[in-house]
């Protein structure tokens, strides 16, 4: 996503409401007339334990942000809200508790009011059931590449990969080349039986595998030889150079599905 694209997406609701929400503290402790009114203070400096709530808050954001892979300014943004405005929160009830049950009833009217924006381009993704419902799949016909992503809804890095995922599966399937999506926060027994966590502080998802022949050959993240899970950016060039995307492509457009076979598979 280019960074003009960036900008549009900043005028929606959602990201300047959130906006003006982790930033209500700091502006309201730092414009004189707003502190006047609201803390009743002659002088608008914020406190030890504020700056130190404040560089906390810093730290945590650039952890988690690189964890979930964030590469562009909106994916900062969309990783970082959920932090900054727990932060406010304990300011402002720091501050006083009135004013902290204010901001934390706006704070969950805007979580259910302005639901974050989804993806809405094209996509060519099957959304799969279970571990029953892939496997089905993997065995309707092993002459089909399976490229499929398991995650969680309320996963950050989930959130920002979707759009990707859903622009790679807009460019690369075909009939002998299929995207699937697999939600083992809904489905755990899926979760369980390709051994990806879905705990809150798990470092595997999104996971991406890639099946051929019915039997998983490649996925990222993966662990090494010694067993530690090895970082990955789940940036469309990143994925398609991992998978070797092209090749992939090429050769099943050069070896399509014939007719008769693809009739058969509707049927299904």
């Amino acid at each position: 996503m280019s960074f003009k694209k960036d900008l549009f997406l900043l005028i929606k609701p959602y990201y300047l409401v959130n906006i003006i929400i982790s930033l209500s503290y700091i502006v309201a402790k730092r414009l004189p007339v707003l502190c006047n009114y609201l803390f009743l203070q002659s002088e608008c400096e914020l406190s030890g334990r504020e700056t130190e709530i404040l560089f906390f808050l810093m730290i945590v954001i650039m952890i988690r942000t690189r964890k979930a892979g964030s590469v562009t300014m909106i994916n900062y943004l969309s990783a970082s809200f959920i932090y900054t405005k727990i932060a406010n929160l304990i300011l402002w009830l720091h501050a006083d508790v009135r004013m902290g049950i204010i901001f934390g009833i706006i704070f969950i009217l805007c979580g259910l009011v302005l639901p974050e924006p989804t993806y809405q381009g094209p996509e060519n993704v099957v959304y799969l059931r279970a571990a029953s419902g892939l496997q089905d799949e993997l065995q309707r016909d092993n002459r089909i590449i399976w490229l499929v992503a398991f995650y969680t809804v309320w996963n950050p890095a989930c959130v920002n990969f979707a759009p990707t995922f859903s622009q790679l599966s807009a460019e690369y399937a075909l009939d002998n080349l299929k995207f699937g999506k697999v939600d083992i926060g809904r489905y755990p027994d899926a979760g369980a039986k390709y051994n990806i966590s879905d705990s809150s502080m798990s470092r595997q998802l999104p996971t991406l595998i890639l099946f051929k022949e019915g039997k998983e050959v490649q996925r990222r993240p993966h662990a090494d030889h010694r067993g530690k899970l090895q970082k990955f950016l789940f940036s469309a060039d990143n994925i398609k150079a991992a998978f070797d995307l092209n090749n992939i492509y090429k050769e099943c457009k050069n070896n399509p599905l014939k007719k008769r076979d693809k009739k058969l598979l509707k049927e299904e």
